[in-house]
């Protein structure tokens, strides 16, 4: 009964997983520049400044989702990345914004600026510049 019970548990738990949208990363309209996903993840890091990067609080489960996918460490990683950077002087984190909406409408605004948002929540005043899955 037991692995009844766990079966169908699992089976949720990949119907939720797989109803999900994608993840993707966003920029200013006008930005034609061609931007690979290391550069995402130098820009995201502290590495490169050619692009403003926004993130979303730590609240937000896509936060996490972002920094596993397309930075490739957890969030307690990065957290610890900023950490150092901030405390030895060489930079500051990204600014954080509590909801997709403020990223999309900060990234519409600002021409040199890159987020991150649920797929279903991308409009047409954002470019896709990756979907991350």
């Amino acid at each position: 009964m037991k692995l009844l019970k766990l079966s169908f548990l699992l089976a949720g738990c990949l119907a939720v997983q797989t109803a999900q949208a994608d993840l993707v990363i966003v920029v200013h309209p006008s930005m034609n520049e061609s931007i690979t996903i290391d550069d995402i993840s130098r820009v995201y890091t502290g590495r490169s400044s050619v692009l403003e990067p926004v993130n979303l609080s730590d609240a937000n489960p896509i936060r996490g989702a972002f920094d596993e996918k397309a930075l490739g460490r957890t969030s307690s990683q990065i957290k610890a990345h900023w950490s150092k950077l901030v405390f030895t002087g060489k930079g500051s984190p990204p600014k954080e914004f509590a909801s997709e909406e403020e990223v999309l409408n900060y990234v519409a605004n600002n021409e040199f600026s890159i987020g991150y948002v649920d797929s279903s929540k991308v409009s047409s005043s954002v470019k896709v510049l990756h979907t991350v899955k």
